[in-house]
């Protein structure tokens, strides 16, 4: 996703059921709404049809948050989120975001852009447009594309260190159908519960407690903080206090049982949509 300056529009490559990738532009509209725009040749009904879903999707617009919405109501430090907040941005697939955290793990912010851009510059299909160089107007690639690209790709290119045995070793389980990703997203807490997806996401390859909490609220399980050496400070910073354990955060956080982990992350990204 490539968001404008002033984040009042962002840009996303999708790849449909049929077809080649088409980028899709979302910016704000009248009334309070969104435009979107297919870019490039124009589409039959069908495929638009398709990219409309999956940008729904991608923004989680189908979510019901009035129970959180409830609880934040009653919290002068979240009361702010009522207005709509809280429909966290999620990848098209789940093997993406799951890629994408796994990218995320023992580095910094700029790490994480680098193997991700190169990851999807590479491997990724382009869509009509697109510049010779660079991820943009890219799809992310296909689990088969990735189990493709040898050791030297993510050792050389990728520059993914450690986390480039595991990126195969994920793309190649789920190219050869070991892996099934995409059901634990379609999966509801009756058929699948918090603890038993949790579980799940532990045996991946290069998942920790720390990205499966992540990844967790990518699936819209909020139940869990994540806990990292960002979130941690930044709690402590905000709360103001000198410093703060994991009891206390979950203990502030208690309240909103299985939307936790969401009201976490909103208490500390506040000023990101001031």
């Amino acid at each position: 996703m490539r968001p404008d300056p002033d984040y009042r529009a962002t840009e996303i490559t999708l790849r449909p059921r049929r077809g080649r990738p088409r980028t899709v532009r979302i910016e704000a509209g009248p009334n309070r709404r969104a435009r979107v725009r297919i870019l490039g040749p124009a589409v039959p009904d069908p495929l638009a049809d398709d990219l409309l879903g999956q940008v729904r999707h991608v923004l989680r617009l189908d979510a019901d948050l009035s129970p959180f919405y409830a609880a934040a109501a009653e919290d002068p430090e979240l009361s702010w989120v009522v207005t709509g907040a809280g429909r966290m941005v999620r990848s098209p697939t789940v093997f993406e975001d799951v890629v994408k955290t796994i990218c995320t793990t023992n580095c910094a912010w700029s790490a994480t852009r680098r193997m991700v851009n190169a990851i999807v510059e590479h491997l990724g299909e382009p869509a009509a447009g697109a510049r010779p160089d660079g991820p943009w107007g890219r799809a992310f690639p296909t689990p088969e594309a990735m189990a493709s690209a040898g050791e030297a790709f993510y050792r050389d290119v990728a520059r993914a260190g450690y986390r480039g045995a595991y990126l195969l070793a994920l793309a190649r389980s789920v190219a050869e159908g070991e892996l099934d990703l995409e059901a634990l997203g379609r999966a509801s807490a009756q058929e699948l519960s918090d603890e038993e997806l949790e579980a799940r996401l532990l045996a991946l390859p290069g998942v920790g407690p720390y990205a499966a909490a992540h990844i967790l609220m990518t699936l819209g399980r909020y139940h869990r903080p994540i806990l990292d050496s960002w979130t941690r400070p930044t709690f402590a910073e905000k709360a103001g206090r000198r410093t703060a354990s994991d009891g206390a955060i979950v203990r502030r956080f208690r309240r909103y049982g299985p939307y936790a982990g969401l009201a976490f992350w909103l208490f500390l990204t506040r000023d990101w949509v001031d």
